[in-house]
């Protein structure tokens, strides 16, 4: 099996919370104001796996299998790799909503039926 297709698999089953996180935000009003900071935080992410990915592979630290990778590198990373901070993107702040009782928005006591003053 080669990574890009072990990756796409993640994808797709992180993709389902993910969804449903979306939907709830989406309901709240939130859709674009959350993707946006996922997008910034995924960026962040990659750029960060693609700088360490590529000092640990020029250290010697480990290496793949090049008849399991595409062939597509970022630096000395491969593009697989880009997997991993996008899945937790996916996951995490889906995870989260989808644990927080009722889907109240945060900072709000989803108990308490009353108005701000």
């Amino acid at each position: 099996m080669s990574y890009l297709l072990l990756d796409l698999v993640a994808l797709a089953v992180l993709s389902v919370p993910f969804g449903l996180a979306c939907r709830r935000w989406s309901r709240q009003g939130e859709l674009a104001h959350r993707l946006g900071a996922l997008a910034l935080a995924a960026l962040a992410l990659v750029v960060v796996t693609v700088v360490f990915d590529s000092l640990m592979i020029a250290a010697g630290l480990f290496t793949y299998d090049p008849s399991a990778l595409v062939g597509l590198h970022v630096g000395r990373a491969p593009v697989e790799d880009l997997a991993y901070p996008v899945g937790a993107v996916l996951l995490l702040p889906s995870v989260w909503e989808l644990l927080r009782p009722g889907g109240a928005p945060p900072g709000r006591d989803h108990h308490d039926d009353r108005t701000a003053p």
